[in-house]
């Protein structure tokens, strides 16, 4: 596991601003225009409250059954800021809770991942278990003794709603939020060109990298929404370096950005397209041989977005390469700083010896050290970081490519759009931003 290497926060310079109310909210993003106001990567206030009304009120993906597949099995990882763990209890359900003591408030857990069926604070000796009930502390008698109404039922630990499809698990705070399948909604039929594209169903490879940017969340997670647009130029360069030619160019006429509820979809029917990046022809070969297996299974359409040039975004913050199988969560860290974690997706029922492939090849392509992520980085802490400027925040941004690009589509589900190069599904991860940070309901969360 790379050393996480502290981050020096970006300095906020004094600005005059309007105050952050919902007016003033919905003149940031101009649907109309295709602009969208550049303080929604460098304002304090607003990443406040992107923490209260989309982290904490959202459905987020938490973790794959296959990292939690047994009685005590957890690993930890965070909603929004708030520290969690997600584990397997013994009825066999997956618990999400806060990582944190309700006694001082310290962590319970400093691990990772592991198996175990309590949680113990190093503070006071308070412990929990796998659903986050307080079931023992010590000198117990001393609080039944000297505390009036002494209950530790009631002090357990917070716990989220969870709810799965398919083998992804997502968790909310939120009581009153949607169900996970309103949220989805036909995104779905999307997803399952990932997720269940062979009977057997997907898993996380063991190891998860993580990493960090100096960039705003936002950055990434709409990049991956359906910025086809930046790949033949930043990724060219590295196409050479590993391939010996440049990024081909792709034909607009056969592609496609589709977006639903904030999630969005871009890609082609080219089939093998992203894992030609993994620079394994093994690879290749398998998603051929299944074609027709996958064909039968989600359609001919489908068939063809197996291993196409394509990329995803689940809102908020879960972004995924279909074909190249580099999957992972944007994690904030203030307006100016992410934590990155990356895992790899693969078919259950594939030879190990190809899964070892495909760990190779994320590794080569979308890794701190691979050749393509380097490229992505510069270009979103560039983009983070040039907000520092006073007169540059003034300026708003353009988001008006394919503005008259939708159609109707017989097969597509969603809002389906002509073109890769296309600004659609990141006006429509802009729309759903606005959505929720406009929600102004007190007891939302």
């Amino acid at each position: 596991m790379p050393t996480t290497i502290p981050i020096i926060p970006m300095r906020q310079k004094s600005i005059q601003k309007q105050p952050l109310d919902t007016q003033t909210l919905r003149k940031l993003v101009d649907f109309e225009c295709g602009s969208i106001d550049r303080r929604l990567y460098w304002d304090d206030e607003i990443y406040g409250l992107e923490l209260e009304r989309i982290f904490a009120r959202t459905w987020l993906f938490v973790a794959h059954d296959s990292q939690v597949a047994n009685y005590g099995d957890f690993l930890t990882t965070f909603m929004g800021e708030d520290g969690v763990i997600v584990t397997r209890a013994q009825d066999g359900k997956v618990n999400v809770f806060l990582n944190s003591c309700t006694h001082r408030g310290n962590k319970i857990c400093l691990a990772e991942a592991g198996n175990k069926r309590r949680f113990t604070c190093n503070y006071h000796g308070w412990t929990f278990d796998s659903a986050g009930s307080l079931v023992g502390l010590p000198q117990e008698e001393v609080y039944k003794n000297t505390c009036k109404d002494f209950d530790k039922t009631q002090l357990g630990i917070r716990r989220a709603r969870v709810e799965s499809y398919k083998g992804l698990v997502f968790a909310t705070f939120n009581e009153e939020a949607e169900s996970l399948e309103q949220f989805l909604g036909d995104y779905r039929w999307y997803l399952d060109v990932l997720l269940d594209n062979d009977v057997g169903g997907t898993e996380f490879l063991p190891g998860n990298i993580k990493s960090r940017m100096q960039c705003n969340w936002k950055y990434p997670a709409e990049n991956f929404a359906g910025d086809s647009y930046h790949a033949a130029w930043t990724h060219n360069s590295g196409a050479v370096a590993l391939f010996g030619q440049g990024v081909a160019k792709s034909d607009q006429t056969k592609a496609y950005q589709a977006n639903m509820n904030g999630h969005s979809w871009q890609f082609g029917l080219d089939m093998i397209g992203n894992a030609m990046v993994l620079g394994e022809q093994d690879i290749l070969d398998y998603l051929k041989e299944n074609e027709a297996k996958v064909a039968l299974r989600l359609g001919k359409l489908r068939s063809r977005m197996i291993g196409s040039i394509s990329s995803a975004n689940l809102f908020p913050h879960t972004s995924f390469l279909p074909g190249q199988n580099t999957f992972r969560t944007w994690h904030p860290k203030g307006p100016s700083q992410i934590e990155l974690h990356t895992w790899v997706l693969v078919n259950k029922s594939a030879p190990d010896a190809l899964k070892n492939m495909y760990m190779k090849g994320v590794m080569r392509s979308f890794s701190p050290s691979g050749v393509l992520e380097m490229d992505d980085g510069d270009n979103w802490e560039n983009a983070t970081s040039t907000n520092q400027g006073v007169v540059t925040r003034r300026q708003k941004l353009h988001y008006g490519l394919g503005m008259d690009s939708r159609i109707e589509h017989g097969e597509l589900k969603g809002n389906v759009h002509l073109r890769k190069y296309n600004d659609s599904n990141q006006l429509a991860f802009y729309r759903k931003w606005l959505e929720l940070m406009c929600d102004e309901r007190v007891g939302a969360s």
